[in-house]
């Protein structure tokens, strides 16, 4: 079968927390995830892991740790989620995507064994989208013998499909207030579900964040017997200055990070990845070195995150902020990215799921002009409650009837200027591609 025939059959899929008409359902259990990789033989047993969950932060802080252990030598997975544009790019090694036609055999072989446990009663439906590319996955990881592979967690932790691994290490990112009708309602509540990383006697490397996170990530690391890993001292030494360059120090060395990964919230996910690493190698004998981190670092790719495009005397920027938290380090980022930009234009979308009307808030006052977007989604928010939202703010918006419509306009109204694209990965996917297109059509 074909890779096309792959994705138009994923793509038919019913997320795995909404119905295809966009109602809500629970559809959580690692005994159905448990059981299909039975199937497949298990291969998330036939290589090391680290396991990463959190808020934000978690997909930047995964990739740069990924890319540190590439440069280490070691064959390094990578799995991440959502994607930007192809579903392949969630399934990495060495920094490498996924091929096609690998893709498509592992997906036909998630899909047959997902059928026959369905057929003979072992399974009470097919898994869901996440679920099967989480197999095709660990597949890939098996079959490609990786020394060691970086899971990104899809949401929550304690009941994730990635969560189906014994880990080397747990890594626990930002913790705020998101996918609450899934995990909860307050931030203790929210972190008692990521704690479920957390292996008995493990490891866990996070850092100080909200009171009320801390006190839940303590309480369950000690009732495991957990060592916990500050990764605080691999926070900047002083001063950024305007470059965002700075010096840590780590396995005995100082350090110049130098990230491509624009924005000072971006520090603590540096850090808990050069935490991660100086764990793997003293706890589990890595070969990391200091020239490793450093070069990892510089050679982190992770697009879609204050991601700048030049193009048409138009700054383009891209971040996915898709949450109230989120929407702030953008916010913060965007402050010398636009300080001396005369015309700030926003193009934005978001789930219906999300707190519209506090990322509007956050966001739409620093922009002469809002144009909304749709999504092409089972839960995009109303166009009516986003031009609410706007108009909540006091911020001039405009409707478009397209991702295509919404960047032509912006182009005309910022010319001179920077157009921000934000909101939702769905929005910054589609965006990404149809800039990027255009520019290589023109060279």
């Amino acid at each position: 079968m074909s890779y096309a025939a792959a994705i138009a059959q994923l793509n038919a899929m019913a997320p795995e927390l909404y119905t295809r008409t966009g109602q809500a359902r629970r559809k959580f259990s690692l005994e159905q995830v448990r059981a299909l990789l039975g199937a497949l033989g298990n291969p998330q047993g036939q290589f090391p892991s680290v396991l990463i969950a959190g808020t934000n932060g978690k997909g930047s802080t995964a990739a740069t740790l990924a890319s540190i252990l590439t440069e280490s030598g070691r064959r390094t997975g990578l799995y991440t989620s959502p994607h930007l544009a192809r579903p392949n790019e969630r399934i990495r090694l060495d920094g490498t995507e996924i091929g096609d036609d690998f893709f498509a055999s592992l997906y036909f072989r998630v899909r047959e064994a997902a059928e026959r446990l369905v057929a003979e009663g072992k399974l009470p439906q097919l898994p869901s989208y996440f679920e099967v590319l989480t197999a095709q996955a660990f597949l890939y990881f098996a079959e490609e013998r990786v020394d060691i592979a970086v899971l990104e967690v899809g949401m929550g932790g304690r009941l994730d499909a990635t969560n189906v691994v014994d880990p080397l290490l747990s890594v626990i990112t930002d913790i705020s207030l998101d996918h609450m009708e899934w995990l909860g309602d307050t931030i203790a509540a929210i972190a008692r579900e990521k704690a479920g990383i957390l292996r008995r006697g493990g490891i866990m490397v996070t850092l100080p964040q909200h009171p009320e996170a801390n006190q839940v990530l303590g309480e369950v690391a000690t009732e495991l017997d957990v060592r916990g890993v500050n990764a605080a001292a691999y926070m900047p030494m002083g001063s950024t200055g305007a470059t965002g360059r700075y010096l840590i120090q780590a396995l005995g060395e100082v350090i110049e990070v130098d990230s491509p990964l624009a924005g000072a919230h971006q520090h603590r996910n540096l850090g808990l990845a050069i935490a991660a690493a100086v764990e793997l190698a003293g706890t589990h004998g890595f070969p990391v070195t200091a020239a490793a981190i450093a070069e990892g670092i510089r050679q982190t790719r992770w697009p879609g995150r204050l991601e700048r495009i030049q193009r048409d005397g138009v700054k383009w920027i891209l971040d996915v902020a898709h949450n109230p938290a989120g929407a702030w380090a953008l916010r913060a980022g965007l402050g010398t990215l636009l300080e001396e930009e005369k015309r700030r234009v926003l193009i934005f979308s978001c789930l219906r799921d999300k707190p519209v009307a506090e990322m509007a808030q956050i966001l739409f006052p620093l922009f002469e002009l809002v144009i909304l977007a749709p999504l092409h989604a089972a839960r995009a928010a109303a166009m009516d409650d986003l031009l609410a939202a706007a108009e909540s703010t006091g911020t001039a918006a405009r409707a478009t009837e397209s991702v295509t419509a919404a960047l032509q306009l912006a182009q005309e109204c910022a010319q001179g200027g920077a157009v921000v694209i934000s909101g939702s990965a769905y929005l910054v996917g589609e965006a990404r591609t149809l800039l990027l297109s255009e520019r290589n059509q023109e060279s």
